[in-house]
């Protein structure tokens, strides 16, 4: 079986990463009651024998001794931040037997929301440690298929640091996919100098990512209120579980408006989960992450895949009666279930994949499929451009669940409107002297970036102009009887 490393860089990427191997580690014990350390642990974790420190031969048969998630010797992540606080409270948290020193890197001052001090100081000052604690991740993979980053676009750790340890990760492992999964700040995201980050990140993205997953913090925010809306109406059973989207990682339940990112931190951790089910379990259909690359992907810097997810509350967060199958795949590709502000619907797409997890048949999604494409717009030389997986293992609390990922020009209007707001600050040249300040930053970094990302939206405007055209079915060969 495959194996997956995931790097977790900044606040954002570590409390997502946090609550990915919470729910990961819940989903592994629901199915695995006997506690056998088997082929679906090993994709993501290493069973430790603790008498030796950790640092001796992983233990591949028999009951599970310490589960590590991996980083360096012992576990399968990384665990980066500028800032120790959150890598502190999840050591001290409910995972601290999961996690331990030797997969953190960590500072004291941070970044100051600012890019080049992640990308051009921390990055280089850290470079040496970061490689050897991936190597030494790496080594301890039978077959290791690809790196999950997660982090923020916004912040100075999560864009800087994060992208510097992508362009590490194609330095030294060039043939191992690169999937990224990137949280953009919102319009009104309280980091002013938010825009130049992320546009500076985007064209790393642009360059070295084999997958991006972009996720708008406005759109998790909508999807938490809407929960707590039907919740506080009665449209979902009026308790809320324990453990859920909605409580805390301790189980005391607490207000979503009060404090809404833990829930849409689990929201993030729940599109991975879904994405790495086929890794992780057996399944009649079971889908490579290589295989996303490869038939989503038509062009390399075209690899922006917008993710929806149905249902939302996973985990069982709320009494919830389950979806009708139809309904589910009808709900994957509405406005509501996306996680950028976007309307596939409406937009054009390059392809299209779909993981399905649970008790469903091959002919439920190709009924499916079958059902929804006449309401939908593919490229003209791409018309059956459909990927699917079945993974047998629904999540915890549900009988099925479904993540669609499309590769699709909606995207685009969150880059335009990125691209917009940095030009509002670029053009009074405010805050530049914030970056230009940080040795080998220069101004042409900027307008490097702004043409990067002016290039990939022009790039979605020449595939949308394309839209609406002559649609022919190709001729098929006919039999002389």
């Amino acid at each position: 079986m495959t194996q997956s490393v995931v790097v977790q860089v900044g606040q954002c990427g570590n409390q997502v990463g946090c609550r990915f191997w919470d729910l990961a580690l819940r989903e592994h014990a629901a199915v695995n009651k006997k506690g056998i350390y088997d082929e679906a642990l090993s994709s993501f974790f290493r069973n430790v024998d603790i008498r030796s420190g950790g640092d001796g031969p992983d233990i591949y048969k028999g009951k599970i001794c310490s589960l590590k998630a991996r980083v360096r010797q012992s576990i399968k992540a990384l665990l980066i931040d500028m800032e120790a606080g959150v890598v502190n409270e999840i050591l001290q948290g409910p995972l601290r037997d999961v996690f331990d020193s030797k997969q953190l890197i960590t500072d004291v001052s941070g970044s100051g929301n600012n890019w080049a001090v992640g990308h051009k100081l921390y990055g280089y000052r850290y470079r040496e440690n970061i490689v050897e604690k991936l190597r030494k991740t790496a080594e301890h993979c039978d077959c290791l298929q690809c790196f999950f980053i997660i982090h923020s676009m916004g912040g100075g750790t999560g864009s800087g640091l994060g992208t510097f340890v992508l362009n590490l990760l194609e330095d030294e492992f060039p043939e191992v996919y690169r999937f990224v999964t990137s949280v953009y700040p919102s319009g009104e995201d309280d980091v002013i100098t938010s825009p130049y980050n992320s546009v500076l990140a985007m064209k790393e993205l642009n360059e070295h990512a084999d997958c991006v997953l972009p996720i708008e913090n406005e759109s998790l925010f909508d999807i938490v209120n809407k929960i707590h809306q039907m919740i506080n109406s009665g449209k979902l059973g009026s308790t809320v579980k324990q453990n859920s989207v909605v409580t805390s990682s301790a189980g005391s339940a607490k207000s979503v408006q009060e404090k809404p990112f833990d829930a849409m931190n689990n929201i993030v951790a729940n599109l991975l989960l879904n994405l790495t089910s086929s890794a992780r379990f057996e399944g009649s259909l079971n889908m490579d992450l290589n295989e996303i690359s490869m038939n989503l992907v038509p062009f390399p810097r075209l690899h922006y895949l917008v993710s929806s997810l149905t249902p939302l509350y996973t985990l069982a967060d709320v009494n919830v009666p389950s979806r009708r199958l139809d309904q589910m795949f009808s709900d994957a590709f509405s406005r509501d279930h996306q996680l950028i502000q976007a309307d596939p619907k409406h937009s054009l797409y390059l392809a299209c994949a779909l993981l399905v997890r649970g008790n469903v048949q091959v002919s439920d999604l190709r009924r499916n499929i079958e059902r929804l494409k006449p309401s939908l717009h593919f490229v003209s030389w791409n018309q059956e451009g459909w990927k699917t997986g079945l993974c047998s293992v629904p999540p915890v609390g549900h009988s099925h669940s479904l993540l669609a990922l499309a590769n699709n020009t909606c995207v685009k209007p969150t880059f335009t409107e990125l691209k917009d707001r940095f030009m509002k600050l670029y053009k009074k040249k405010a805050h530049l002297h914030h970056y230009l300040h940080i040795d080998g930053m220069e101004q042409s970094c900027f307008s490097e970036a702004i043409s990067s990302l002016s290039d990939l939206i022009e790039e979605y405007n020449e595939l949308d102009a394309t839209k609406g055209g002559p649609r022919t079915d190709p001729s098929r060969l006919k039999i002389a009887v």
